[in-house]
């Protein structure tokens, strides 16, 4: 079995905030644990994020783990026209390849029409991560174009409910396994809504860390998306 952990590098759960704790405080307790752990990773970072804190995508791309473009501001795709979403990844990848030849992409929010694969095409993307199993794509990992998809296995939110839940859940997901996490959510949330706040900090850190134990005991095959260009 293979699985791919990767990272939406964003804002505190846009759109309900603007702030970035997970970017302070949050993605180095994270790239604290791949490091520990052995583990490399995919992590998608918004142009801006990158822009903000270039000395995080700089300790990414050390470390060995893989720089992804995940937009330019976290504004959803599909609520653009196709000028306006070209422009958005465009701009994305302009910052992010200052940083590491960037091939994958993720669309903000899981939403990206269809049309758009083209536009990644031409911009030199080979692997998108942008459509979801839990929201209804059955055929796996597909070529669309000269494009790898790679649909997410599960919502983020799943990797913070009480172990004992997630056993059965991770027992039950198919070859390849995709799952996302976002730097805020190893921060402390409060004042947001439930889904945002549950089981953040060290609870959500510790969950991860059961989780790759789980999966490294069980012989799973961590890769980068990098690995199937």
């Amino acid at each position: 079995m293979r699985v791919f952990i990767t990272v939406d590098v964003e804002e505190d759960c846009p759109p309900y905030l603007t702030t970035t704790r997970g970017m302070k405080e949050g993605l180095p307790r994270l790239l604290d644990l791949f490091q520990e752990r052995g583990i490399r990773a995919t992590f998608f970072f918004t142009g801006e994020m990158a822009e903000r804190f270039p000395e995080l995508a700089r300790r990414v791309v050390k470390e060995g783990h893989e720089l992804g473009s995940h937009g330019h501001h976290h504004r959803r795709l599909d609520k653009m026209n196709t000028l306006e979403a070209e422009a958005e990844i465009k701009r994305s990848l302009e910052v992010l390849r200052e940083f590491y030849p960037v091939v994958s992409f993720r669309a903000p929010n899981l939403q990206l029409p269809d049309h758009l694969f083209l536009i990644l095409e031409k911009n030199g993307i080979r692997v998108d991560s942008s459509k979801a199993r839990y929201k209804g794509w059955r055929k796996g990992i597909v070529k669309i174009g000269e494009v790898i998809e790679v649909p997410v296995s599960v919502t983020s939110s799943v990797l913070r409910l009480p172990w004992w839940i997630q056993r059965f859940i991770h027992g039950r997901l198919v070859d390849p396994i995709v799952y996302f996490v976002h730097p805020w959510e190893f921060v402390e949330m409060r004042g947001v809504r439930p889904d945002c706040a549950f089981n953040t900090g060290e609870k959500a850190l510790d969950l991860l860390d059961k989780l790759i134990d789980h999966l490294d005991r069980a012989g799973y095959e961590f890769l980068m998306m990098k690995d199937l260009v």
